[in-house]
């Protein structure tokens, strides 16, 4: 059982930079991915960002590459997505989440656990 605790979110203006934290308890001792998903009103849910366990494998998706940097502080057990050149598309609530494995996946459906989603708003 893995619980994820997320934070960071805000309201930014078009240009701006926020950074989502996302600290996991875990009751076992399994190795696991972890993810960032996004899902904007009317909208599903999208993938952002992966890191595997180790944090050498990383994936993002085309819409945010070279903007957000996702990264792994594994004493802390946290996860963490850097936001920088933000844009109103970016608006969405921001969800982390946790797969079984040591390999980042990409895939909604492999992600066993997920966090309460934090609310990020660009505005123009």
């Amino acid at each position: 059982q893995v619980s994820l605790v997320e934070s960071g979110g805000g309201s930014v203006q078009a240009g701006g930079s926020l950074r989502l934290s996302c600290t996991a308890s875990a009751r076992t001792s399994s190795a696991y991915a972890m993810g960032w998903f996004r899902q904007a009103p009317g909208k599903g849910r999208e993938f952002v960002a992966g890191v595997g366990w180790t944090g050498d494998w990383i994936a993002y998706a085309d819409s945010v590459r070279g903007r957000f940097t996702i990264s792994k502080n594994g004493m802390l057990n946290t996860v963490y997505l850097q936001m920088d050149t933000l844009k109103p598309e970016d608006t969405a609530v921001y969800y982390c989440a946790a797969s079984v494995g040591i390999v980042v996946v990409t895939s909604e459906e492999k992600y066993q656990y997920w966090g309460q989603g934090t609310q990020v708003t660009v505005s123009s």
